[in-house]
């Protein structure tokens, strides 16, 4: 059996925390919990040189019993790092577009970062074009200062090609499959409202109705993913078992911890998976 323990959106830098100090803790809580690999599905600082320094930190600290994996969110895209060096293995611990597989079993973890294509906003594409939702997201959402050669919904199309990819061939091999990817999946995590322009705008830029379709097609066991901030019960979807693991914020402004202490609530949301 092995045990894999997922997260994501620990936002170490928005929630102000001493991550030097904090990955010490959570070392010793993986270590205690016997957690083979360790995956972090996006959101770990606002800087992808901070994110991979912290991982890179933290694998140090577990030693070679514990695996940390990590997918770059769209916080961890805004600095240090361009779309082209996205889309290499530019550290030994980044999943993105690129598999494990686990011993002793026949499972399989898939990562991607993942994107979006607006279709979380279908209901609005009669009013406004694919322009337009560019336009909003450059001068109201935190993606704006992202730079990227395609468009967004040529950017998701290859999310879905690298994960069709990975799919079939995790299927010819014979495998289970955990897919991980911080964007959202499927539009049963989405709140549509009539009253509220602004959520359904954002909306468009949460994730892609597409990429559910191409988990359920593709055989995916369960499906790891993280961008909203919320805490949901395990949910079977069209034969895929999601999880979405988030610690989200805890400011002055914004609280969204069932805990006030950061690792009370990191270990509250951890999700820890025995496959065998």
């Amino acid at each position: 059996m092995v045990k894999v323990a997922i997260t994501s959106d620990n936002h170490f830098d928005v929630n102000q925390l001493d991550s030097g100090e904090l990955l010490k803790q959570q070392a010793m809580v993986l270590a205690d919990r016997h957690v083979d690999y360790y995956l972090i599905a996006g959101d770990t600082f606002n800087d992808f040189e901070k994110t991979v320094a912290y991982v890179d930190a933290l694998q140090k600290e577990l030693g070679t019993v514990t695996k940390v994996f990590f997918l770059a969110g769209n916080h961890d895209m805004a600095k240090g790092v361009s779309y082209e060096e996205l889309e290499t293995p530019i550290n030994a611990h980044y999943l993105h577009n690129r598999y494990v597989d686990l011993p002793g079993t026949d499972w399989r973890i898939i990562g991607n970062n993942g994107w979006y294509d607006y279709t979380f906003a279908e209901q609005l594409f009669d009013q406004l074009s694919e322009a337009d939702f560019a336009t909003w997201k450059r001068a109201y959402w935190y993606d704006g200062v992202i730079k990227q050669p395609m468009s967004d919904p040529e950017r998701e199309d290859i999310v879905l090609a690298q994960t069709a990819t990975q799919l079939l061939a995790a299927n010819t091999a014979g495998k289970r499959i955990l897919y991980v990817t911080h964007f959202v999946p499927r539009a049963d995590y989405i709140r549509i409202t009539d009253d509220n322009r602004f959520r359904n705008m954002a909306n468009a830029l949460l994730g892609s109705r597409r990429l559910g379709d191409v988990l359920s097609k593709g055989g995916v066991t369960y499906a790891q993913f993280g961008h909203l901030h919320i805490k949901p019960a395990p949910r079977l979807l069209d034969g895929v078992t999601y999880f979405n693991q988030s610690v989200g914020y805890f400011t002055h402004r914004i609280t969204e911890w069932e805990h006030h202490d950061f690792m009370d609530e990191w270990i509250n949301r951890l999700r820890i998976l025995d496959l065998q």
